[in-house]
């Protein structure tokens, strides 16, 4: 019987790399890499032939789950629907425990960064808000309270 080993990473295809990259890094991830990739393998994997993507590893400061950003060059990128609600089929957010939710909010916010609702508490154990980041990717950020 198959068995997961860990979790790797996410991916998230994205338009803009570098404003996109810039987002994540601006919230405290750390670029661990930068290259394009192409090929037989890129082909076979992703079922798209003659694909090109650039990919952006971002690892977090506890070294754990990567992100991973990537932006083809070919084929053109499709266009997903960047104001998809919460409900949305699909994935629908990323989400970081941060320190100070408040403070992470505000600086969301200064980049331009809204929230998608409200800042909420869940049984004096969480804060939690969902921002809407660059390309409408929703960023879910949670303090933890009792601890």
């Amino acid at each position: 019987m198959p068995q997961i080993k860990r979790f790797d990473h996410i991916g998230v295809t994205v338009r803009d790399l570098d404003a996109v990259t810039a987002f994540f890094v601006s919230l405290g991830m750390e670029v661990e890499g930068r290259q394009f990739v192409e090929g037989e393998f890129l082909d076979t994997v992703c079922g798209l032939e003659g694909a090109r993507t650039e990919i952006v590893m971002l690892k977090p400061p506890d070294d754990g789950t990567r992100l991973e950003l990537s932006s083809f060059v070919r084929p053109d990128p499709r266009p997903g629907n960047p104001q998809a609600p919460a409900n949305e089929l699909g994935l629908r957010s990323l989400a970081f425990e941060v320190e100070d939710l408040r403070a992470t909010v505000e600086h969301a916010a200064a980049q331009g960064f809204s929230l998608v609702g409200g800042i909420g508490e869940y049984e004096d154990v969480w804060a939690m808000a969902y921002v809407r980041g660059p390309e409408g990717i929703i960023v879910a950020l949670a303090q933890r309270l009792d601890g």
